[in-house]
């Protein structure tokens, strides 16, 4: 009873153990490593069993070891990995059972095992148009990795990507770069990197052909456009000139035809009023043949004339008192 007892909490503790997703050791591919059990006091009647996924991978009971090699345990029972691969990551446990069966001390432990970061590379590249360097920290496999960078040996302990940008403004004098990148179980760092960015080339002749070309096209677009404008405008000057000509045209043809019209009235006006001269008195006239015809004319009626449709009332004419005959 007492053995299935262990062996039913041993496999609690491994489903435990399995469903973690973290690692509780980490090692690289090639190295040595010594799991971290420690028993005081380890007697030769106690049972020490290690398994790796509940595989039984070393096992001493009275002081003999059945399985596995007694160089791999040390004196408080932990156990050394030699030569460690992928397949060596697992869940590892151990178990010290007293001599009645019952167990003295535990321990479980999961294992990742992964390659050793490469040694990386650092490149460059000058953008002129923004004023910087850009500098990038390769590595030959892609895998989850932490940066840093150095500037004159000195840590950027603010640059952890892999990626660095730098003001071309601060690389005045010398200034030499370097990058590192590291994993769980290894680090490396890269050679130092000295960046130099030239100004561009002067432009060829061939571009300055292209450049005055397009000048050129460029000019001969406006000396059109100026033309076109220069054109329609003598055109608008000229259609108002001529408006302005037809409108003092017509102006004169009207007083022309008022003054017509004016010329007119005045002759009608003339053969409606007689004058004095107008009717002569003869040598035989009687001497009241004045007065007659002035008092006959003063008692006519008033006359009136048509101008333009209304009529237009015609003064009288003055009465002069008889004349005195001469003696």
């Amino acid at each position: 009873m007492t053995t299935l007892g262990v062996i039913i909490l041993s496999g609690l503790i491994n489903l435990t153990a399995a469903d973690k997703d973290t690692c509780d050791l980490h090692a690289a591919v090639g190295q040595n490593l010594t799991l971290p059990f420690v028993h005081e006091v380890m007697a030769k009647s106690e049972v020490l069993r290690w398994t790796h996924n509940n595989t039984i991978i070393l096992l001493r009971q009275r002081g003999k070891v059945s399985v596995g090699r007694t160089e791999d345990i040390s004196a408080t029972g932990s156990l050394l990995l030699r030569n460690l691969g992928f397949s060596s990551a697992g869940i590892y446990q151990v178990h010290v059972l007293n001599v009645n069966g019952t167990l003295a001390k535990a321990w479980t432990g999961r294992l990742c095992v992964m390659d050793k970061v490469p040694k990386p590379q650092v490149t460059y590249t000058c953008d002129l148009k923004s004023g910087a360097i850009n500098l990038k920290c390769h590595i030959a496999k892609t895998q989850p990795s932490l940066f840093s960078w150095t500037l004159n040996g000195k840590t950027l302990s603010s640059e952890t990507k892999q990626t660095l940008s730098v003001s071309l403004a601060q690389l005045e004098g010398e200034r030499s770069f370097a990058c590192s990148a590291a994993n769980r179980v290894s680090q490396e760092k890269s050679d130092t990197v000295r960046p130099t960015c030239e100004s561009p080339p002067p432009p060829t002749i061939c571009l300055a052909s292209k450049i005055a070309a397009a000048l050129l096209a460029g000019g001969a677009g406006v000396i059109v456009v100026l033309l076109i404008f220069v054109i329609v405008l003598c055109r608008s000057h000229v259609r108002i000139k001529s408006q302005m000509q037809r409108g003092d045209e017509g102006e004169a043809r009207m007083i022309s035809l008022n003054k017509r019209e004016s010329d007119s009235i005045g002759r009608e006006y003339e053969t409606l009023i007689p004058t004095e001269d107008s009717a002569p008195r003869g040598p035989d006239s009687p001497p009241g043949a004045c007065y007659e015809t002035e008092a006959q004319t003063e008692n006519r009626p008033e006359q009136s004339t048509a101008v333009g449709g209304q009529l237009t009332p015609v003064p009288k004419p003055r009465t002069k008192g008889p004349r005195t005959p001469n003696i």
